[in-house]
């Protein structure tokens, strides 16, 4: 008899026991959930490539230096779809970040066109002179649109990658063009400057040059090996027409989902790994050109004359761009910078 009570009180006690802990468990799942913050984060930059490995870096610091609780899921090869769809799936919350170039980046604010007139800069130096003239300016408009700036770095030089052995601007502006899809007006741009200017996502590039759509491009060497579009265009003209910024950034509101101290530590190192990618992207550029031209491709350089041309076809397109792609003011201190004046 003294049994037949003891083992309901005893069962009932169990089931309390094991609610309670149930509970407990349950109760602390939910508080580790809440404390950690998934990032997807794409990127056009091809798998292997000097970019998503310096992603796969950052997300394998953060997830130590936070103790498991962010995790970096990154998406290359354009997976995500172009610059521009990665803007947009950004602002609607399906992705938190995104290492984009400028292309990208004035998606969310037109003045980061500054950072890339045609023929403006000519080196390294003069290219960190406009971008350290703008980046605090950059960064806090971005901020406003909801988008924190991790890292800034480089993505090379823009070269015009063609099918004719000519160099001069009459026969680039014959070519079917490339130009990057946007309705920011830049297509117009290039057509008003005398290019047959086709407006293509990059994601396009490849079924555009194998479908004979487009038979010519502007692109860094980097990206030209990486995605093997230069098979379809067997010379690249030696002129730097523009530079490439990179930049990766993640949506404020999933940033400060992270404790302040966390944050800090992921910045700084963001930061570092920035800088390390950009030594390496100007370290290897010479050395993508080297492995072309050794699968056939030809470096083409333009005469003194022709180089003029095309100087004067750029210069042409500043009154274009000036207050319409890019912001007087901000035009303005570009080409200040840019010619090293304050």
């Amino acid at each position: 008899m003294i049994f037949g009570i003891i083992r309901p009180v005893v069962i009932y006690l169990f089931l309390q026991i094991f609610c309670t802990v149930s509970m407990f468990t349950m109760d602390s799942a939910e508080y580790e959930s809440s404390r950690s913050v998934v990032i997807k984060m794409a990127t056009l930059a091809p798998s292997g490539s000097a970019w998503h490995e310096n992603l796969k870096e950052i997300a394998s610091e953060w997830n130590r230096a936070s103790g498991g609780a962010v995790t970096l899921r990154i998406y290359p090869d354009g997976v995500a779809g172009d610059e521009s769809d990665m803007v947009r799936k950004m602002r609607i919350g399906q992705l938190q970040g995104a290492m984009i170039t400028n292309a990208g980046l004035s998606r969310f604010v037109s003045e980061a066109n500054a950072l890339t007139i045609p023929l403006a800069v000519d080196s390294w130096e003069s290219l960190d002179r406009v971008r350290n003239a703008m980046k605090p300016r950059l960064e806090k408009l971005l901020e406003e649109q909801g988008i924190v700036v991790l890292n800034w770095g480089d993505a090379g030089w823009v070269r015009f990658f063609v099918n004719n052995p000519d160099p001069s601007v009459k026969t680039v502006q014959k070519a079917k063009l490339f130009v990057w899809s946007s309705d920011d007006g830049t297509a117009d741009v290039w057509k008003a400057s005398g290019f047959n200017a086709i407006p293509l996502a990059s994601t396009d590039i490849l079924p555009g040059l194998q479908t004979g759509m487009i038979n010519a491009y502007n692109s860094t060497a980097t990206m030209a090996l990486a995605s093997q579009w230069f098979a379809f265009t067997p010379y690249m003209i030696d002129m730097p027409w523009a530079p490439l910024i990179g930049v990766t950034v993640v949506t404020k509101d999933t940033w400060e989902k992270i404790p302040e101290t966390t944050r800090d530590e992921l910045k700084r190192i963001a930061e570092d790994a920035g800088q390390r990618l950009q030594k390496e992207v100007r370290r290897i550029e010479d050395q993508a050109i080297s492995e072309m031209q050794k699968r056939g491709l030809k470096v083409i350089k333009p005469s003194e004359d022709q180089y003029k041309e095309w100087q004067k076809v750029a210069q042409a397109s500043y009154p274009k761009i000036r207050g319409s792609l890019i912001p007087t003011q901000w035009f303005d201190d570009a080409m200040r910078a840019a010619k090293g004046e304050k």
